[in-house]
């Protein structure tokens, strides 16, 4: 079975399943990813990312076993949406690194080891896509939610933060990295190493496109510039991380 497969649990290492939800968009790629983890002998399942509210694919995730544990990488619709209804479902409470995202359990913070279904996850605070974007850490992989996509690259609201954030995934050696959105990548480390090569490529035509526009450029005429060759249906969220290089290299656009 191969990505991607909607609505059924595939397995991708060990201890990690997915189940692909039918919600395909220019934001999503072929939809969200909802992980499903255990430990080899565990019974019950950790859910991570549930996805929209989405009754028939959280129908089907509550359906594949005992859920002991929801955990959600940021606070983004397609990820988080569906959280309450499953917890509904299922009994099992909410974790996520901002506390408004949470039911009947506290928030995760850096550094933490989530015991659950037989497994411990490191929680690793990642913040550039979001301020409350979070990896998990397992043995043999990293779910790294929307900060390192299946394919493509992700839209920032923090270039220093998520620059942070590239150079501590490209530490973790030897993982598969675990995407909300895309395929599975054989190797994280080089995948954050890529990020970041292409985040300097991007900030260089950011540069020229102000010299050429002038220093009180808005994003979108940098965008316009730089995403030239772009399909302009993702020319709005270009503009989102534009921004978000903008103000990494001191300038203001204007509104």
């Amino acid at each position: 079975m191969k990505h991607p497969a909607y609505g059924v649990l595939r397995e991708v290492t060990p201890t990690a399943s997915v189940m692909l939800e039918n919600n395909p968009g220019h934001m999503t790629l072929d939809g969200t990813n909802t992980w499903l983890l255990r430990g080899p002998d565990a019974e019950d399942y950790i859910v991570v990312d549930p996805g929209y509210e989405d009754i028939p694919h959280l129908t089907r995730v509550a359906d594949t076993g005992p859920i002991a544990l929801i955990l959600v990488t940021h606070h983004h619709e397609d990820h988080v949406g569906g959280a309450p209804r499953l917890a509904e479902l299922t009994g099992a409470p909410i974790r996520a690194f901002d506390r408004k995202l949470c039911r009947d359990a506290d928030p995760v913070s850096h550094g933490e080891v989530v015991t659950a279904a037989g497994l411990e996850l490191t929680v690793l605070h990642t913040p550039g896509h979001t301020d409350d974007s979070i990896c998990f850490q397992l043995d043999d992989a990293v779910l790294t939610g929307d900060t390192i996509l299946g394919r493509g690259t992700t839209v920032i609201s923090s270039l220093g933060h998520y620059l942070d954030t590239l150079r501590l995934l490209r530490t973790i050696p030897g993982v598969t990295a675990l995407p909300g959105h895309g395929e599975e990548l054989p190797d994280l480390a080089a995948v954050a190493s890529e990020y970041l090569a292409h985040r300097e490529e991007r900030l260089d035509q950011v540069r020229a496109a102000l010299e050429q526009l002038g220093p009180d450029a808005t994003a979108r005429q940098v965008v316009e510039v730089v995403y030239a060759d772009v399909d302009k249906s993702l020319w709005e969220p270009a503009e989102w991380s534009v921004r978000a290089q903008l103000e990494y290299l001191g300038s203001i656009p204007t509104p």
